[in-house]
């Protein structure tokens, strides 16, 4: 498509056109879409999401620019017409010119201070984000930053768009290299930043409103920065604001202390959390002292139970095993589609443990491991529980 068909670089602030069919037609998964003569319709691109809206009556759920070529692809197929009307989803689009503006401000408030660079850009439904090329970014380096950033907006520059040949280039001092060669669109923040780009922005910084910094996150040798700009800034403050008061409700506590009531919250449950397990404790060990006392002739102690953890059939094998150093331990568990199992020996036996966990682990496709003294292992729940039970003691006994 020719330059000045692309209605959104004229006026980014066109909500409404009018415009001729050019071509009617599906992509290779059947998606109806239309080619128009000319659009205020933005295509995805340069890390900026597609614009939204309606072409003649139909939701345009997706824009794309294919070989020169931008596709508008619609919620279902439209008929023929020698002219329809399209309507801008101006929320959506204004929202992306606040966001996009505000990334461009940002990272520059990053190589004004700090020379790292940015590598790559990312517009989501919630969050942007920036991949800083720098593995540490310190809290105060990043206050400093979105300080600048905001004085920027206050100050309301203008944000001036200009296209210009290659051999102009050398009249700006650009952010970084661009990679393409004609078609050169500037996007110029006077005395602060020069940058190619193809996306839409608001007229000045003053419209992009604030920028917050929402946190960081590691990303391979790179710092991923997310932030907010503008609209998005109320609405983090207004979720945050619902998280605090609810938080605020549960714990019974004023907005200010919540804090201070979540640590005592925690120091409550570690206390409890210590309780529990010394009284679980205590009750495997009379658990392990009733199952000894079920110690058949032969030396086999053996019992099968339903969602217990293999910690806790460990825990018990080995507290049964120094009760009486003459036992030979099976205990089985079914756990959802698994059937596990421990097996172990007191002191006093000889019999190999691991040799059992051989025999049986074909009747279960399963996998185990240990020594001849205790062993654990599980598979899939093709035999019951007693019948696995049998098969251990038949196993201990040959």
């Amino acid at each position: 498509m020719a330059l000045h068909e692309r209605l959104y670089y004229q006026d980014a602030y066109l909500k409404e056109f009018n415009a001729n069919i050019v071509r009617l037609a599906e992509d290779g998964n059947g998606r109806p879409y239309v080619v128009l003569s000319n659009t205020a319709f933005y295509p995805t691109g340069g890390g900026q999401p597609h614009d939204m809206g309606t072409i003649h009556g139909i939701p345009v759920v997706d824009v794309e620019e294919v070989d020169g070529e931008i596709q508008h692809y619609l919620a279902k197929s439209m008929e023929p017409v020698d002219q329809v009307a399209g309507i801008i989803d101006w929320n959506r689009r204004f929202d992306h010119m606040q966001q996009h503006a505000g990334q461009h401000i940002l990272t520059a408030s990053f190589v004004e201070l700090f020379g790292f660079p940015t590598v790559s850009f990312h517009l989501g439904k919630e969050l942007v984000s920036i991949d800083l090329d720098i593995e540490e970014v310190s809290e105060e380096q990043l206050r400093a930053a979105e300080r600048l950033a905001n004085e920027i907006l206050l100050e309301n520059r203008p944000i001036e768009t200009k296209w210009v040949t290659e051999e102009e280039l050398e009249q700006y001092a650009l952010r970084k290299q661009l990679a393409v060669t004609d078609e050169i669109r500037l996007v110029i923040i006077p005395d602060f930043d020069y940058n190619g780009c193809g996306g839409t922005h608001p007229k000045s910084t003053g419209e992009v409103g604030l920028i917050s910094i929402i946190g960081t996150e590691k990303q391979k040798r790179k710092t991923r920065v997310h932030f907010v700009c503008g609209g998005r800034v109320l609405e983090q403050l207004h979720k945050k604001n619902v998280e605090l008061r609810e938080a605020s409700k549960l714990l019974s506590a004023p907005e200010n202390g919540v804090s201070e009531a979540i640590e005592k919250l925690l120091s409550s449950h570690h206390v409890l959390e210590k309780s529990l397990e010394e009284a679980n404790e205590t009750l495997l060990a009379v658990e392990a002292k009733e199952l000894a006392a079920c110690k058949a002739e032969i030396g086999v102690i053996k019992a099968a139970f339903t969602n217990r953890t293999i910690q806790e059939l460990q825990k018990l094998a080995r507290l049964i095993v120094q009760e009486d150093e003459a036992a030979i331990v099976f205990l089985v568990a079914k756990n959802d589609t698994k059937l596990q199992f421990v097996a172990a020996r007191g002191a006093a036996v000889s019999a190999s443990m691991k040799e059992v966990s051989a025999d049986i682990l074909p009747l279960l496709n399963g996998k185990g491991g240990g020594n001849d003294a205790f062993v654990q292992g599980g598979g899939e729940r093709t035999v019951r529980a007693d019948e696995l039970l049998e098969a251990m003691e038949t196993a201990v006994m040959k």
